[in-house]
């Protein structure tokens, strides 16, 4: 049973020292009763109570870890019901289907293989396979399996409920960690059991929350603890009443049964691709911890992917990218240069019209603190003096045959000072809006 935050306060060493983030043991306390805080951010409590804190300075919803490789992914871990209340941890899983009644599986994963985007130094990839069973062979199955396994380095879920067929799949398998799905009232024990003999994570699928509550129950006072949880609706409506149920019974009432991430599955959600996609889409932001899709094509999943980034960056602290040179196009000596704030989203967008205008183009990313180019210019993070700095210590004089430069519209006011630091230097005033820098690259030159 979680201990109350009066209860916590008596383990803890009340030294008051403030190095938790906060200024009072009691305040660390209270916030390690409700979920808000980390055991380990006090450097100074004792083995002794470390071990009886253990249960209440766990999450919430438990972290599961799934898979092998690249792309193993965790789940679960949250603390808060809103992002904007701390952040979210560890962002949910994407998955497509294969079958292995399918004539192709390895064609299929290699194609997803190639849905892989750069953004922001991240690869942004769907990690799943979910492998179903509608043969019932176990030969089959496992071929299919091996199929994803020699094609692909997708993490992958076993999707079988017959205990028999997934046993020796399971167990060829256990290496690379995959999701077991699907432990139901009927076959539990059995699935439970082969979960534990490989040392895998187990999906628990029920008819519906008061089904799932008890089967939940069952195992983790058997002693299961990597469970991953399938309330079993497949409409728009039950999903998003089950997924919100279940986050607010694990976060505001303390229900350790429903302490888990959760799959759902938005490929069997509407009749059409487009209607899976707004489901999906909905998952992402209202808490589905695995998302299984019936097919994967770049035009639905790269959507997916920027949502999933959006939703799991920490909304307390800006998103950058490393300051440096950015090759777009392949770029050679007589390439424009062109240098802005390292403020993701003004990467995304010069970038992207950098990219559109098919103007191989030096892009030169300056540390702003993740600051936009208006903001950096009026903190001072943008002056004439700091952009010349960078301009000279960054190398782009070796790579380029001309000395122009291309600055943003916005800071003009910087072009006389950046003439004073890089002198010899042609300064140009690119566009204020980004949107009109595919038409001013494309009548670049750099004598302009």
């Amino acid at each position: 049973m979680a201990l109350t935050g009066i209860q916590i306060f008596k383990l803890l060493p009340k030294t008051n020292c403030g190095e938790c983030g906060v200024p009072t043991c009691l305040a660390f306390a209270m916030n390690l009763a409700a979920g808000k805080a980390e055991l380990d951010k006090c450097p100074y409590v004792s083995d002794e109570a470390r071990e009886q804190l253990a249960e209440a300075s766990a999450p919430p919803i438990r972290p599961v870890k799934i898979g092998y490789g690249d792309t193993q992914i965790t789940v679960g871990g949250e603390t808060v019901l809103f992002r904007h209340e701390k952040t979210f941890f560890n962002p949910c899983g994407l998955a497509g289907t294969v079958r292995d009644t399918d004539e192709d599986v390895a064609g299929k994963v290699k194609a997803w293989m190639k849905f892989q985007w750069e953004r922001v130094g991240l690869n942004l990839r769907p990690e799943l396979v979910f492998i179903k069973c509608e043969s019932g062979d176990a030969d089959k199955f496992k071929a299919a399996v091996q199929a994803v396994v020699d094609n692909s380095d997708f993490s992958f879920i076993l999707g079988c409920t017959d205990p028999e067929v997934m046993r020796p799949v399971a167990e060829a398998f256990k290496d690379k960690k995959p999701l077991l799905y699907a432990a139901t009232n009927a076959n539990a024990d059995k699935m439970a059991a082969l979960a534990h003999e490989c040392g895998c994570p187990l999906a628990v699928k029920a008819a519906d929350l008061e089904e799932l509550q008890e089967l939940m129950t069952e195992l983790t006072e058997a002693g299961y603890k990597d469970l991953v949880m399938d309330p079993g609706s497949r409409d728009f409506v039950g999903v998003f009443q089950d997924s919100v149920a279940i986050r607010r019974a694990a976060l505001l009432e303390q229900n350790r049964a429903l302490g888990f991430p959760t799959i759902v599955f938005p490929g069997e959600m509407g009749e059409t691709v487009e209607e899976q996609v707004a489901a999906a889409a909905m998952l992402v932001a209202k808490y589905g911890g695995i998302l299984v899709l019936e097919d994967l094509t770049a035009e639905m999943i790269f959507p997916l992917l920027l949502e999933r980034l959006n939703i799991y960056t920490d909304p307390q602290r800006p998103m950058v990218v490393e300051q440096g040179i950015y090759e777009i196009g392949g770029p050679k000596e007589d390439s424009p240069v062109a240098v802005t704030t390292n403020f993701s989203l003004t990467y995304f967008i010069v970038s992207g019209e950098i990219e559109s205008s098919r103007v191989p183009t030096w892009l030169l990313i300056k540390d702003t603190e993740g600051l936009s180019v208006m903001t950096a210019w009026a903190a001072g993070k943008f002056s004439g003096d700091d952009v010349g700095m960078f301009v000279k210590k960054c190398g782009i004089a070796d790579k380029i045959n001309h000395q122009s430069l291309i600055i943003p519209g916005y800071a003009a006011a910087i072009a006389g000072d950046l003439e004073e630091e890089l002198p010899g230097w042609n300064i140009q005033i690119g566009p204020r809006e980004a949107a009109h820098l595919a038409k001013y690259l494309k009548e670049w030159a750099p004598d302009k």
